[in-house]
């Protein structure tokens, strides 16, 4: 007896979105340099680079 499952791109679609936010923290980075705006910007890159990870390994099987 067969079983069937279905898998989805959940976890692709999630990491590719938060991936495009961590890329937009990394330029906030970068142009506001030496002043708190680059701090903003290197927290969002973290958070939002570690959240996409996290978002593909739950989605995953």
């Amino acid at each position: 007896m067969a079983t069937e499952s279905e898998t989805t791109d959940k976890g692709v679609g999630l990491a590719l979105a938060l991936g495009a936010l961590a890329v937009i923290g990394a330029l906030l980075m970068l142009v506001g340099a030496p002043e708190i705006t680059a701090a903003w910007g290197f927290a969002a890159a973290v958070l939002f680079s570690s959240l996409a990870v996290v978002g593909i390994h739950l989605f995953s099987y």
